[in-house]
């Protein structure tokens, strides 16, 4: 898996990650953010490596599910680009072009 689809993930996860059960939490904390194997967790947790895979999978699709259905990895992206923007803004003394950053902030 590529950095940034990793990252992403995680980011999910940090936003998603309350709404999975407690056995999608921990498989996924321990795959994803404590590098384990499939067949670590499965021999911890005493089940088929199979098991975690396909609790694995299921997990992912529903912490995408949810960002299709919340998008609120995309709005923080959007109001993170919009900051930017406004920074720029009040550094050059532009206030116009900061208020309308400022009115798109207000409608994310």
């Amino acid at each position: 898996m590529k950095l940034a689809n990793r990252i992403k993930l995680n980011s999910l996860f940090d936003l998603y990650g309350i709404l999975l059960t407690e056995k999608q939490r921990e498989f996924y904390a321990q795959h994803y953010l404590f590098d384990l194997s499939l067949g670590e967790i499965a021999e911890n947790c005493q089940v088929s490596r199979q098991a975690v895979h396909d609790l694995l999978r299921r997990t992912i699709a529903q912490l995408k599910y949810y960002e299709e259905s919340l998008h609120l990895l995309a709005k923080d992206d959007d109001r993170q680009k919009l900051l930017g923007e406004l920074d720029a803004a009040l550094e050059d003394r532009d206030y116009r072009w900061a208020r309308e950053i400022t009115e798109k902030l207000k409608n994310i």
